[in-house]
Order: C-alpha cells, then sequence, then structure tokens
C-alpha cells in the first residue's frame, strides 16, 4: 500500500498517493473493500458480518505491528487494552447517556492512559521480559472485567446500544474500512517522521540509538501508548457493534490472532496484516463456522501457518510481495514499455 518516492517530477496523482502513504495497488484494493458490499454473495449479512470482524483484526494488525514491527516489542495485552477501550466506551453510553461515536473516543483516549501505565512499568525492561509484563497486566485487566460484577457484569455480558439502529451490516463495515484507512495512515505519518526513525532505530538495536542521542523509554512509551489509544478505540467499536461485551474479548488468544495476522502479514509494514487479515480471517470464520463441534482448530491453524511463514517467509506477506510480485511487475512494465519503443 505503501509508497516513499520523493521525486519532485511526480505527477499530482502520484504526489496524491504519496501523501495518502498507497501505491496505485494499494488504492485499487481500498476500492475493491468498498464495493465488495455491493458484489453477491459477499452483500448477505452473515458475510458482511464476517467481513467486518476481517475489518477489525486487519486495524488490530496495524495497531500491534505499529509496536512488535518497529520497538520490537510484542503486546501480549493487546486485546485487553482493546477490551478495556471497550468496556470504557459501553459503560459511558449505558451509565452516562454519551453518544456512542464520542465514548469509542474516550475509550481510546483511556485505553492510552492505561497503556501509559504499562509502558512506563514495563518498557523499562527489554524483549520478552517486557512482553511477559504487558502479558501480566492484560491478564490483570481481564480480572477485574470478570470480578466487578456489579459495573461490568461479569460473564453475563455487558449489553450497549451500537452504532446504527438498523439490522444491515452494511454501515458498520464501511465505518470500520474508514476506521482501518485512518488508522494505518496516521501510524505510516509516523513512522515516516523522525520519530519513526527513532522507532526503527530503537527497535534495531538499543543502545546504539542510546549512544546516538536517542531517549529509548521515551520514544518506547510514546510508541506504546498511541497503539493502545488504537487498540481502545477499535474495541470500543466492537462493543458497539456486537452490541454486548464479556471479558472473552480480553482473552490472550484474541492478542494471538491479532499477532498471527501481523507477523504473516510481515512485521514492520503496517499494510501487510491489514491484506493479509481479509482472505485468511474470512477463510478461519468459513471453519469455525462448519466445523463448530472442534472449538479452538482455528488457533491450531494460526500456529500452523504461522510457523510456515517462519520457516520459508519470515518477513511475511510483504517480504515475498516485494521480492516477487512487485519485481515480477516491474519486469512486465519495462518490458511493455521497451516493446513499445521498438
Amino acid at each position: 500500500m505503501e509508497t516513499t518516492n520523493d521525486n519532485p517530477t511526480m505527477n499530482p496523482f502520484d504526489k496524491a498517493l504519496d501523501k495518502l502513504c498507497m501505491t496505485p495497488a494499494g488504492l485499487v484494493g481500498l476500492l475493491l473493500l468498498l464495493l465488495l458490499p455491493f458484489i453477491p454473495p459477499f452483500n448477505q449479512e452473515y458475510m458482511l458480518r464476517w467481513l467486518i470482524y476481517c475489518g477489525f483484526i486487519a486495524a488490530m494488525s496495524v495497531g500491534f505491528d505499529f509496536t512488535a514491527g518497529y520497538i520490537n516489542i510484542v503486546n501480549f495485552g493487546f486485546a485487553a487494552v482493546s477490551g478495556f477501550g471497550g468496556y470504557t466506551s459501553a459503560l459511558l453510553v449505558v451509565n452516562l447517556g454519551f453518544s456512542p461515536w464520542i465514548s469509542m473516543v474516550a475509550g481510546g483516549v483511556t485505553a492510552a492512559l492505561l497503556g501509559l501505565i504499562i509502558g512506563m512499568i514495563s518498557l523499562r525492561l527489554r524483549g520478552i521480559f517486557a512482553a511477559c509484563l504487558s502479558w501480566f497486566f492484560g491478564l490483570a485487566v481481564m480480572g477485574l472485567a470478570i470480578k466487578l460484577v456489579w459495573l461490568t457484569r461479569g460473564p453475563l455480558g455487558l449489553r450497549t446500544p451500537r452504532l446504527f439502529e438498523t439490522d444491515s451490516n452494511a454501515p458498520f463495515y464501511f465505518v470500520i474500512i474508514i476506521l482501518l484507512f485512518l488508522i494505518y495512515l496516521a501510524c505510516k505519518w509516523v513512522v515516516r517522521s523522525k520519530m519513526g526513525l527513532a522507532f526503527q532505530a530503537i527497535g534495531q538495536n538499543m543502545d546504539a540509538a542510546r549512544t546516538s542521542g536517542i531517549n529509548p523509554v521515551f520514544y518506547r512509551v510514546f510508541n506504546f501508548t498511541m497503539s493502545c489509544a488504537i487498540a481502545g478505540v477499535l474495541g470500543g467499536f466492537y462493543a458497539h457493534f456486537y452490541g454486548i461485551l464479556t471479558p472473552d474479548v480480553m482473552h490472550t488468544g484474541k492478542t494471538v490472532e491479532v499477532l498471527a495476522v501481523a507477523y504473516i502479514g510481515g512485521r514492520g509494514s503496517l499494510w501487510g496484516g491489514a491484506v493479509v487479515a481479509f482472505p485468511f480471517i474470512f477463510l478461519m470464520e468459513i471453519v469455525r463456522s462448519t466445523l463448530s463441534h472442534l472449538p479452538g482448530l482455528n488457533l491450531v491453524i494460526y500456529a500452523l501457518v504461522l510457523i510456515l511463514v517462519m520457516i520459508y517467509y519470515p518477513g511475511g506477506f510483504s517480504y515475498f510481495y516485494d521480492t516477487h510480485i512487485r519485481q515480477t511487475k516491474n519486469k512486465a512494465l519495462r518490458y511493455f514499455l521497451n516493446g513499445r519503443e521498438t
């Protein structure tokens, strides 16, 4: 989806795409996603519901990859932070009468504050220690959601108003696609800035980055907080789409699902997980619905695919695209142009 061409001789169309951090292929893909609800059989309500979940996981993978792919921290509490934002949004609507649109933003703010607290404590550590500490925080938050029955209704589920009072899933689909694009754009703009260069330096060699004058704790906490804010907003969308929240949305298995998509798509690409999520999660939903007597089979498939990707293409789909599809496309274009010149 992205491009980094800063050539001043670019035409206006290419400049516009560059500002949007997209390539022509990415633009075509985005337009296809917007047209998908009008194309049979995807216009059926149950398929639209699956596609909404695909968009949700795609957006979550962008936020997750923003941390895992750039500062090299795996946030195993990512789903818990998302659920925290979802519960905040739901409670503001149910108890205080907020608009769901405003409460979604508030969910992102509170999730960012939670991420700031977790980050200031855990990101002074490195590698697996930081990942485990973020996981423990996530388990603690999920435990509170289970135990505070008077507030969250625990396993009984907290009912919350939906964004749209309609039986159609189409409006929700367009909202999640817009959210996906805005999240990608925000993350990509940050990555392209000087702050993004600091993220990459820290992710590659934190000691070398520190000797270059970069404050690793500040940049890591900022990155982590922004990622958690994204998770919180998406948690609010989840709450106001499904209309009910249970502590299961905070389970580590949900984080593993996002992690698998982000890694299969390619760490540090942002767009890789978003592209992979739609076909992959859609197929997993088919598996889940047709083989409902085998619970957890989707997680087994995630693990197997992830193992195969790590063995044969450690860089994920984005690496495969850059090394094979894009090169083949460029060779075909050069052949076509040379043929026309002769």
